[in-house]
């Protein structure tokens, strides 16, 4: 088997077969040390309150306002950043006139400004896109920069040497010079979007996977709080799978998709 071809297929071997391993070792510990359901329950008791709760037409409901959130922020995030990295890219000075500013922004606890989302949009869907879409926003926008920058200039030479229009050069050129590094900062976006989708939920929302966090936690309900995680964990994966997988699509030449390495 060569090895692109095993790099495809290892993962669906040894995730199940790692995540049983620490399913079992985790019901065998609890069971054996005797460990209080409150603190920490058996994954027996985490799968029946699944089961439970997806038996339950609200649960579905929850996980569609989050999806929703989460696709609409990360969406808008990447928009923004695309835009704003390419202006950067392509001028200089605004860039370095802006620069102090964005810093400053970038740094700021995105937590902290949840409030302050609540008080001037409510508790509804609108605070969580936005925590959702600032989250996305600053990895995409970065990446975007730097993938502006980064354009060979051999290969900008050769445009010039054909008489290539500006238009030109950034549509055969710039853009796909620039595609892998969107990827790049759309995959730590996602991975953003859904924490601040979820965080912004268990602080101002009534709806919601977050707002399910909180509720069973309020109830002491340990396992079905697992329970809750686990759908969190399941929602995030599935995210990152679609990017990923959108990622193969758009640019499967890219060496971070593709290996012209063969082995065996």
């Amino acid at each position: 088997m060569n090895r692109r071809k095993l790099l495809k297929v290892l993962p669906w071997i040894t995730t199940p077969a790692l995540l049983a391993v620490v399913f079992a070792v985790w019901e065998i510990a609890v069971r054996t040390l005797n460990v209080s359901p409150l603190i920490l329950p058996p994954p027996s008791q985490v799968f029946v309150n699944l089961q439970r709760l997806l038996l339950m037409p609200s649960t579905w409901q929850n996980v569609q306002v989050t999806v929703t959130e989460i696709v609409l922020g990360f969406t808008f995030g990447v928009i923004a950043g695309v835009v704003v990295g390419v202006t950067l890219g392509k001028l200089p000075l605004v860039e370095a006139s802006v620069r102090p500013l964005i810093i400053a922004l970038e740094v700021v606890p995105k937590v902290a400004l949840i409030p302050l989302f609540v008080i001037w949009f409510g508790f509804g869907m609108t605070t969580k896109v936005i925590i959702a879409g600032l989250l996305a926003f600053f990895p995409v926008m970065l990446n975007v920069l730097l993938g502006v920058r980064s354009v060979d200039r051999g290969h900008r030479d050769v445009m010039q040497s054909i008489n290539a229009s500006k238009w030109q050069t950034f549509v055969n050129l710039e853009v796909k010079s620039m595609m892998p590094h969107v990827f790049a900062g759309m995959e730590t976006a996602i991975v953003l979007a859904v924490i601040g989708t979820i965080v912004g939920e268990y602080l101002g929302g009534n709806e919601g996977l977050g707002y399910m966090v909180v509720r069973t936690l309020n109830e002491l309900n340990a396992p079905a709080l697992f329970a809750v995680i686990l759908m969190l964990a399941t929602v995030g994966l599935i995210m990152y799978f679609i990017v990923t997988s959108f990622k193969r699509f758009v640019i499967p030449w890219h060496e971070s998709v593709y290996s012209r390495k063969v082995v065996g």
